[in-house]
């Protein structure tokens, strides 16, 4: 099913790539949720049995949450602050992070190129941090709208 803005918030599915990697977070730990909107991977990862600490706009909050055991992030980015954001994952903590990259403007918003990856940049990124890649993918998804989308699942070991 494809959402619009209209749609009441229960109505948006979670993302596959959410739901596919859930799995992967530490069971029981505190995950948090960045950019959460309305909650649909919050009900999701609530509904399984973690802790989800859902957090939307304001990145004051930030500062509170080291130490967290998995991270939750889809449709946004945020470079200048994005290896802040790696650096709070604890030890076994594992990152699921998924938004638009680079030929998105296709298909829709967003088209700006601040708001899309590029090329592998997650991959970087999270090698970087040094965390370990579980799972990769980048182009072009069906689901949950047709988008040029790129996706990682990674660990901090």
């Amino acid at each position: 099913m494809t959402a619009s803005v209209n749609e009441p918030f229960d109505m948006i599915p979670p993302s596959p790539w959410v739901e596919a990697h859930a799995a992967c977070l530490p069971a029981g730990r505190l995950v948090l949720d960045l950019a959460c909107g309305h909650g649909r991977h919050s009900r999701l990862l609530a509904a399984g049995g973690w802790p989800v600490l859902a957090v939307d706009r304001d990145a004051s909050v930030l500062a509170v949450l080291r130490g967290v055991a998995g991270i939750v992030v889809t449709n946004y980015l945020w470079r200048p602050r994005l290896p802040d954001l790696l650096a709070l994952l604890a030890p076994g903590g594992v990152l699921i992070y998924e938004t638009f990259m680079d030929g998105n403007a296709a298909y829709g918003k967003p088209t700006n190129p601040d708001f899309l990856l590029r090329p592998g940049e997650l991959r970087a990124v999270a090698a970087a941090a040094g965390l370990r890649e579980i799972a990769f993918a980048e182009g072009y998804v069906e689901r949950p709208k047709p988008a040029m989308r790129q996706a990682i699942c990674a660990v901090r070991e």
